[in-house]
């Protein structure tokens, strides 16, 4: 079925809190949130406007449009497209939200026709799309990585399949439940710093970098899209410079949220090892949301997985204690750091496909 009565058009971000557009942008930010409640039954996932909104300001390094739908003037889905700045990048990353009650009207199609329209106007010819996929008895579509798969019946599994996506990987949420016994932390953080040994260091901070890890930091954030698991999705490696750190921690430092980051320092060299990053709300009646995690290549084997998340739940527990949960997606071929989740007490609360065409 379809409905004839409604509009597609792109949304204007507002310049700041209460700024022009920013009812329709809260309004965004409702729908972002109730399709993600819908996709992993938790409202866990759930980010205010004000915490977005520093995303959207981000156009320099990180190129973003966003599409709405409205029904009688209510905003009831929203499409997103999101690319890199160099003039090179043929990717672009499309995101599609509609409400439960606005489905198979048509309004997925139209949003999804647009964002794959501004696509082809760039030069971007490939399209990547983060899909959440309930579970459902029936057949099943298998990951070509080996590690996971979506029900074959799926409505969002059709759509895809039938606009040309191919599968390529799936990414598991999971769920760590607060406070976690500060004798298993203990237990755990010392297993890990036994076997790293005393060629590792870990350091901890909140919000801005210190000066002298800041190029550091924003290698360790550039081999984060080549180190990560991406599968066949071939995502583009994405530069970051130390001033491209200095502008993205001020503008978060000012936003709602406070980010806890702990990295580990290979003494022998002075340079850092990995990063692990904790996105925190203000309020305690939240879940805090696991962000990056990378060890280097060169230094994997050593448990520097297990040594930085410890550390940093171990920094929470001290500094921000209260909240509910610590929510977190990982490739599930990534065994090694589902491992290191699972032994820490993280449970799965569902999967979304990657896919590309």
């Amino acid at each position: 079925m379809t409905i004839e009565h409604f509009t597609v058009g792109e949304l204007a971000v507002p310049a700041a809190p209460g700024a022009e557009g920013w009812g329709d942008f809260r309004a965004a930010t409702t729908v972002r949130n109730a399709v993600e409640a819908a996709a992993y039954g938790t409202d866990e996932l759930a980010l205010s406007a004000e915490e977005l909104l520093p995303y959207w300001l981000n156009q320099e390094y990180a190129p973003a449009r966003m599409l709405v739908a409205r029904v009688g003037g209510e905003i009831v889905a929203r499409g997103v497209y999101e690319t890199r700045p160099e003039a090179s990048a043929d990717v672009a990353w499309l995101a599609l939200e509609v409400l439960p009650a606005f489905r198979r009207r048509g309004i997925g199609t139209a949003l999804a026709d647009r964002l794959e329209s501004i696509a082809a106007e760039e030069g971007r010819v490939r399209a990547l799309v983060y899909a959440a996929s309930r579970e459902a008895p029936g057949e099943r579509l298998p990951s070509p990585t080996g590690f996971g798969s979506v029900p074959l019946a799926n409505p969002e599994v059709r759509f895809l399949l039938a606009r040309g996506y191919t599968l390529e990987q799936m990414e598991r949420g999971s769920r760590l439940p607060l406070p976690v016994d500060e004798g298993a932390l203990a237990r755990h953080f010392d297993g890990a710093a036994t076997t790293s040994g005393p060629d590792y260091a870990v350091h901890r901070w909140a919000d801005r970098t210190p000066e002298r890890w800041l190029a550091d930091m924003a290698l360790l954030r550039t081999r984060m899209t080549t180190d990560a698991p991406s599968a066949g999705l071939e995502e583009p490696e994405d530069v970051w410079t130390v001033q491209r750190v200095l502008e993205e921690d001020e503008a978060f430092a000012a936003g709602p949220r406070t980010t806890l980051t702990a990295v580990v320092e290979h003494r022998p060299t002075g340079r850092l090892a990995g990063f692990t990053e904790l996105s925190v709300p203000a309020e305690t009646s939240r879940a805090v949301h696991q962000e990056d995690t990378l060890v280097l290549k060169e230094h994997r084997g050593h448990r520097l997985g297990m040594l930085l998340k410890i550390a940093n739940l171990q920094g929470l527990a001290a500094e921000r204690p209260g909240h509910p949960s610590v929510i977190t997606f990982n490739a599930e071929e990534n065994r090694h750091m589902l491992s290191v989740n699972e032994a820490v007490g993280f449970v799965p609360i569902g999967y979304e496909g990657a896919w590309r065409r």
